[in-house]
Formats: C-alpha cells, structure tokens, sequence
C-alpha cells in the first residue's frame, strides 16, 4: 500500500515544510522591524511578508485535500508533479509579495490554475470510481468523455 501513497506522502511533507519556512520568514520579519504580535502591521516590507504567508495558509487545506482525492482517485503521479509545481508556483508567490505587491500575480495565477486542475482530476477520479468501480480509474475518467459522444 505505501508504495500507492508514497508520492503523495512526499509532497505533503514538502509542503508542510514549505509552510514551516514561509512561518519562519514572518518571525525573522518581526524581528527585523521590531513589530511584536499581535501586531500586524508596520512596515511594509513587515506587511508584505505577513499577509503572503497567511495567503499561502489559507490555500494549504485546500490543496492538500484535493492532492489526496486526486492522488487516490485520479494518479498519483501526475497528481504528485501537479502538487509540485503548486508548491513551486506559491514559493514564487511568496519571494514576490515581499519584494512587491505586484510580484504576486504570475505566480498566483499558476498556483489557481493548478487548484482547478487538481479539482477536474479528484472530480474525474471519483466520478469514475463511482461509475466504474472495476476499472482503471484515471484510465475510465480519460475514456468518459469518448464514450459520452459515442466515439469510444
């Protein structure tokens, strides 16, 4: 069984990582601009770096919930580079919020664009686990379109 999760087990542990680091930059912002919780604002290097952490905290269940539906239900490798590259894209996130409100924007758009395509996949993998509960999953999702039009 692990070697059917282990791929997810990774990428969760890297973003809780990711998460820990993205912590610890607020903490040596407080530090850094003598600003004392619970305060939130001060400097806007301080502010910056604040609310791109909270950002990426707010998004985190929702990723890490649909990795797991989608690595389950969908494939786990493709939903573990997705998970990558989520991760990748809110690291870049969060190195441009700090630097600039601005340098936000690229990175979060990708980071949106890898939720939804996490959510069609965990979709895909349910719907067809449900519909066929003997097959392939991500095989039987990719198929179900086809069959829909009569091609398959």
């Amino acid at each position: 069984m692990r070697d059917q999760i282990d791929l997810l087990a990774t990428v969760t542990v890297l973003g809780v990582l990711e998460q820990a680091y993205f912590a610890m930059q607020v903490i040596y912002a407080r530090r850094k601009y003598k600003i004392s919780p619970p305060e939130t604002s001060g400097h806007p290097e301080f502010e910056r770096t604040f609310r791109a952490q909270a950002n990426c905290s707010e998004y985190f269940p929702i990723f890490i919930s649909l990795l797991w539906v989608a690595g389950i239900f969908f494939h786990q490798g493709v939903t573990a580079v997705c998970g990558l590259l989520y991760l990748y894209s809110r690291l870049k996130y969060f190195q441009g919020y700090t630097v600039a409100a601005q340098g936000r924007l690229g990175p979060l758009y990708a980071s949106a664009w890898l939720l939804w395509l996490l959510v069609g996949m965990a979709l895909a993998g349910l719907l067809a686990h449900f519909l066929w509960p003997s097959s392939s999953t991500w095989m039987a999702a990719l198929v179900w379109p086809l069959q829909l039009h009569g091609a398959w």
